[in-house]
């Protein structure tokens, strides 16, 4: 027998070996934490569904989780650290339409490649952002706001939980509609923006349902308008964009669980899988409904679907408003 065969036999009986190991890694996952990065600040609508949804998945698979947030970048810096990461299931990403399918159509440069450096698992829910201003603001409508922003010896002051976020990309989308400008303060996730626009720092702000709800109720911020296509079932009283005089405007996020693009397909399923499960539990239903939120959910193959449409459908919105964003 030939040294030459013996070495061919040696290397195909390595390879075998390492199949099988893989394999039983697959089989055995997760057999430690699961890491979950959350790409903006604790306690905004992102980091809120992401701890619900760990703790009904902990509850029924005993898995455990651990949230990790990593804000900036307009939610790029928390994608960028999951796409670069090891392929085996122990690193994932809360994305959302911000750092997947606008930041990518309006920056320039970005770190990673939305499309092809990560593959979407499931949809979480989604949900309008609310446009809201300090309760004691002299905006008592949003024709008021309107009055005030067309006004050029008054700039409005934006804030954002981050450039490219829906809540961001819904200011600009109405400045053009309504040909004014304003001052577009970014901040590293929901909170703290919220802290300034109540301490006056700025003026207005496109906020998620989970952020601002609770501030809302006990009258600390006042709710002017809804971007869905309808009012939302939280707010009744709250009219649409599209009822209060801007017809077809609508600026809804979604978020998606994600992970690196070589992660195994069967780690993919059983991902897919607990997290049908626990969309479909009724207090968590419940849950998402009484935040603003609603659930969405499907197979793997309905999930990337959804996430390259709503990619080329962003894009498409991008580049007819013209915007472009900083990386």
């Amino acid at each position: 027998m030939s040294k030459k065969y013996i070495f061919a036999l040696m290397v195909q009986l390595a390879c075998g070996l390492d199949s099988i190991g893989v394999q039983a890694q697959i089989l055995n996952w997760p057999d430690k934490p699961i890491r979950i990065i959350v790409p903006y600040t604790p306690g905004g609508g992102t980091d809120t569904v992401t701890r619900q949804l760990a703790e009904r998945i902990s509850a029924e698979q005993k898995w455990s989780f651990i949230i990790d947030n990593k804000p900036g970048g307009g939610g790029n810096i928390g994608l960028e650290i999951t796409a670069k990461a090891k392929a085996d299931g122990y690193t994932l990403g809360m994305g959302q339409t911000a750092n997947l399918a606008i930041n990518p159509a309006a920056m320039s440069k970005m770190s990673f490649d939305a499309q092809k450096d990560l593959i979407a698992i499931a949809l979480i829910a989604e949900q309008p952002t609310i446009l809201v201003v300090k309760e004691n603001s002299p905006f008592k409508n949003l024709a008021d706001l309107m009055k005030a922003a067309k006004n050029n010896s008054t700039e409005l002051k934006l804030a954002s939980a981050g450039s490219g976020t829906v809540g961001h990309l819904a200011g600009e989308l109405l400045a053009k509609r309504a040909d004014f400008k304003f001052l577009h303060i970014p901040y590293k996730g929901a909170a703290p923006a919220i802290t300034d626009l109540l301490g006056d720092q700025t003026d207005l702000m496109f906020a998620t349902p989970q952020a601002v709800l609770g501030l809302i109720r006990s009258e600390k911020l006042r709710a002017l308008a809804v971007t869905s296509s309808k009012r939302m079932a939280v707010l009744p009283e709250i009219a649409s964009m599209a009822q209060s005089g801007y017809p077809n405007f609508q600026a809804v996020d979604w978020k998606v669980l994600v992970a690196p693009s070589s992660t195994p397909v069967d780690i993919l399923q059983k991902l897919n899988s607990s997290i049908e499960r626990a969309l479909a539990q009724s207090q968590f239903i419940e849950q998402l409904k009484l935040e603003g939120s609603a659930p969405m959910g499907g197979n793997l193959a309905k999930v990337q679907t959804y996430v390259r449409e709503e990619q080329a459908q962003w894009s498409q919105i991008v580049k007819a408003a013209n915007i472009r964003l900083e990386p």
